[in-house]
């Protein structure tokens, strides 16, 4: 096993992947009493740092030789989440993989300073436990095989929560936390993520109350309902109630809108890629009218082969953002594949917004495939319902022929 303790005495810089929670809070402290020279901390702002100034100042704070927060939040959206809202993956079925799809340009973000920086030592604060070591890890390889990756919590003698926070207290590092009170929680402008405390049983019911801080309880929601008009060019959002919208203004505006309404509330056991079961609530107003709303108009403008197929890499797809293995030939070829489904994907849904539901209220596209002609119960010119006798036929032909040698042999289905 590599000693990383002398890794870092024989490094000169490190970088920090540095978000200002609690583990990146006191490591900057923790790599200089561990004979690291200079430490760099690269903060990646996807719509959830309010003050890069304060948490520039924190981090100096504690001991940072410099700082970066890379505003990444509109090319979060343009490169990373619309693609997985196109591939319309949904991790197990239902985790909108808000932050497994960050992982990666973040994971890019911290090679690119690397580089700058002249270093080739990049150090993060993800637990054994977790999925995002294996995230950044497989990114940061991947970008650049020649770059040491140190993760202290494999190998530093703290062994929990109260040793790190009592390490803050001895060492006068500011924590705008309580243990006692707070989630541990991920946000960026795509979700917020909520896990710990009495979240770690899944036999107690999650006080919603306490715990959410974008989405109104569906039961406090407003009691007006709210039709919101989405436009999508190619599957992706541009415009929002009749407004073309960057997307930044366009995820502001929905979360705001689907929040208000109680929508986007996710209570799941996920299966971790480290093979533990992990319980979280995670709050996903706006992205949660885009999945619905792009599913639907997908189901007017992509033909029946290519989406039933496209529904069976969806969750192929979402494994492989959930696993971290995004800079990936496989992910690569699939977003291809994508890419190709979503041609005519365009066009606008109007989606009714009622205490936490979502209710279709409009579809309509230039590339539509739906034909009253054809799709009519009244008469029509263009059907002769008589083919459907020789279609069924042969349809069922090979099932008819296998049902015949059983009953002839007189052998059970």
């Amino acid at each position: 096993m590599q000693d990383f303790y002398k890794v870092l005495k024989n490094t000169k810089k490190v970088i920090l992947g540095y978000s200002g929670g609690l583990d990146t809070s006191i490591m900057v402290t923790w790599l200089k009493e561990n004979g690291v020279k200079e430490v760099v901390c690269v903060a990646g702002n996807y719509g959830q740092i309010k003050d890069p100034v304060a948490l520039e100042k924190k981090a100096k704070l504690t001991g940072a030789d410099n700082f970066y927060c890379l505003d990444l939040t509109e090319r979060f959206l343009e490169e990373y989440a619309f693609l997985a809202l196109q591939a319309q993956a949904k991790y197990e079925n239902i985790y909108l993989l808000g932050t497994a799809i960050a992982r990666p340009l973040v994971a890019k973000g911290l090679v690119e300073i690397a580089h700058k920086e002249g270093t080739d030592v990049i150090v993060h604060g993800c637990t054994g436990k977790g999925n995002d070591q294996v995230r950044f890890e497989l990114g940061i390889n991947n970008l650049d095989p020649n770059i040491t990756v140190v993760a202290p919590w494999r190998f530093w003698d703290f062994k929990g929560r109260s040793d790190e926070i009592e390490y803050a207290a001895k060492h006068n590092i500011p924590l705008q936390f309580s243990a006692d009170e707070d989630y541990s929680m991920d946000e960026n402008i795509w979700h917020l993520s909520h896990e710990g405390l009495d979240l770690e049983d899944p036999a107690n019911a999650a006080d919603l109350d306490k715990i959410l801080h974008w989405v109104t309880p569906p039961e406090k929601a407003v009691d007006q309902a709210e039709i919101v008009e989405i436009e999508f060019k190619q599957g992706k959002p541009i415009g929002l109630n009749g407004e073309k919208l960057d997307p930044v203004s366009l995820m502001t505006s929905l979360n705001e809108i689907g929040g208000k309404h109680g929508i986007g509330i996710d209570d799941i056991v996920e299966s971790r890629l480290v093979g533990m079961k992990s319980r979280g609530v995670y709050e996903n107003p706006g992205a949660s009218i885009l999945y619905f709303a792009h599913q639907k108009l997908e189901s007017l403008t992509v033909e029946a082969d290519t989406l039933h197929f496209k529904q069976k890499i969806s969750l192929e797809f979402a494994e492989l953002i959930y696993n971290g293995k995004w800079e990936t030939s496989l992910r690569k070829a699939l977003s291809a594949f994508v890419q190709e489904t979503q041609k005519f994907v365009t066009g606008k849904v109007k989606v009714k917004l009622y205490k936490g539901s979502m209710q279709p209220a409009g579809i309509s596209s230039p590339h539509s495939l739906f034909d009253e002609k054809f799709a009519t119960f009244e008469k029509d010119d263009v059907y002769d319902q008589s083919d459907a006798t020789g279609f069924i036929k042969l349809f069922g032909l090979s099932n008819k022929m296998q049902a015949l040698l059983q009953q002839e042999k007189d052998i059970e289905a």
